[in-house]
């Protein structure tokens, strides 16, 4: 079974923690959580996004 790492990404996005992923998503494993972030991050490493200030 192949899970996208935008499917992981978004988990983690939107609060899950790490577990709370691999319970929802039994065929993964911590470390694969972990893989699909470091390649997320790879991607976009050479993107530059400007932040707004909160007030």
């Amino acid at each position: 079974m192949r899970i996208p790492v935008a499917t992981v990404v978004n988990m983690i996005a939107n609060g899950m923690t790490p577990d709370e992923v691999i319970a929802e998503l039994p065929p993964l494993e911590l470390e694969d959580v972990a893989a699909a972030l470091r390649f997320a991050a790879d991607t976009v490493s050479d993107r530059e996004i400007l932040l707004q200030p909160t007030a």
